[in-house]
């Protein structure tokens, strides 16, 4: 069996919590990184290169290793910080330490929480003051204990609820009543379960054979006109642009014999492709190079037979036009193409409606209008969402039913799966 090896930062006692939580799952083994103050997780970072995935127990330590998750593109996942949390947090503050919901100062990454929880318990801001530190560069810890402190100096409130232990301790010395929340255990395993999911789609990803058969339109004609030699000059410059291309993206090229190369990769050209489909730019190198028109066709599969068949196919459909073309036939035998052609939509438009009909957040909105364009606006699935936006399943799921209420996409085609099973659905942009 093939463990899930995830990363987890946290204070030592939520580390504790999640190997507890973790000790009788097999498929799980738990690599620990313990800080005393959250600002060292930028360094820890760096020394968890062996693992599937980065697990972050808390708000905080994910912020502020956020620019090193995004800029090597690492999985990582964070413990929700929710209304489940805060109505937990709420009901300590009551039955343990006997304060009521009035005159109280909260620390929170988002206040979209507090004001949902609020909302539901009909209490009002005036009673409960709330500090967000989502949008604040860098993250300054002495700030939010200020922001208690002058509450309690001013004399509005009588308790403190911080999402931050460093807070806490800060809080206590000045003799601040104060407690720090604490993560529910429903909360842990979200976060245990999603990292293995994101973890299990990223190997089935990677698991992927990618082949692709190559070819100079019209070589049989090209040959006729210009002679042998001129012929077999474009084809060795082919050659060694492929040759580049493989040592790039951890590939292998072949000869077939038959005025046709043929590649072989497996992840590096998976993620060349899918970052690519809206400018193809081996496509664009070949046709400077030799001044004539390339096909491109790609398959991927499960197998080295099944990817070989995909391309075969998606070679014929470079067939429909005179230009050079690249296309894939994925192991459902979809066509995806042509790559490097772009297929435009109206981006304000599809914010407007985003916002609106979907009713998307933000960050959602502009995530999915990212989606769109680096696929090219070619049909997705489900699944092609969780894996974009390294979700579980079932999140994506949530979010194609908002997309598909608010008709912001509509049904186009069926997956046709390789494995036993019922048929998933394809989308597209409803424009």
């Amino acid at each position: 069996m093939v463990k899930v090896k995830i990363a987890v930062f946290g204070r030592e006692k939520l580390i504790d919590r999640i190997t507890k939580y973790v000790e009788d799952q097999e498929d799980i083994e738990i690599f620990p990184f313990v800080y005393t103050e959250t600002k060292e997780v930028t360094e820890l970072v760096e020394k968890a290169f062996m693992c599937d995935i980065y697990l972050f127990a808390g708000s905080l330590p994910y912020l502020y290793a956020k620019e090193k998750v995004e800029k090597k593109r690492l999985p990582a996942v964070q413990v929700d910080f929710d209304e489940y949390m805060i109505l937990t947090s709420f009901y300590r503050v009551r039955n343990h330490h006997k304060q009521e919901l009035n005159r109280l100062s909260i620390d929170v990454m988002s206040r979209r929480h507090v004001d949902k929880v609020l909302n539901e318990m009909e209490l009002t801001n005036e009673e409960i003051y709330t500090y967000s530190y989502e949008n604040d560069e860098p993250v300054d810890i002495n700030r939010i204990a200020r922001y208690h402190e002058n509450l309690w100096n001013e004399g509005k409130i009588d308790y403190a609820l911080t999402s931050i232990e460093e807070v806490e301790s800060i809080l206590k010395e000045k003799r601040i009543p104060t407690s720090c929340m604490k993560i529910p255990l429903l909360n842990i395993e979200r976060a245990v379960d999603q990292a293995k999911s994101i973890t299990t789609l990223n190997q089935s990803k990677s698991a992927q054979i990618v082949a692709g058969y190559v070819q100079i339109k019209e070589f049989d004609l090209i040959k006729a006109e210009k002679g042998d030699f001129q012929a077999q000059q474009l084809q060795l410059k082919l050659h060694q642009i492929l040759l580049n291309y493989s040592q790039k993206t951890y590939a292998s090229v072949l000869s077939n014999g038959n005025d046709k190369f043929v590649i072989f990769g497996t992840r590096g050209i998976l993620d060349h492709i899918t970052n690519h489909y809206r400018d193809f730019p081996l496509l664009k190198e070949m046709e400077r190079a030799l001044n004539t028109s390339v096909d491109i066709g790609f398959g991927l599969g499960l197998t080295a037979k099944q990817a070989e068949d995909n391309a075969k196919l998606a070679l014929e459909a470079c067939t429909q036009s005179n230009d050079g073309t690249c296309y894939i036939v994925n192991e459902r035998q979809d066509t995806i193409g042509p790559l490097g052609v772009e297929k435009e939509f109206n981006t304000s438009e599809l914010y407007r409606s985003l916002i609106h009909q979907a009713k998307l957040n933000n960050e959602l909105s502009y995530n999915f209008i990212d989606f769109i364009e680096i696929r090219n606006n070619e049909p997705f699935s489900s699944n092609d969402i969780a894996s974009y936006y390294r979700v579980t399943k079932r999140s994506a799921e949530r979010t194609v039913k908002k997309l598909l209420a608010g008709e912001v996409i509509k049904v186009v085609g069926e997956e046709k799966p390789y494995m036993k099973g019922r048929p998933r659905k394809l989308f597209q942009l409803n424009q």
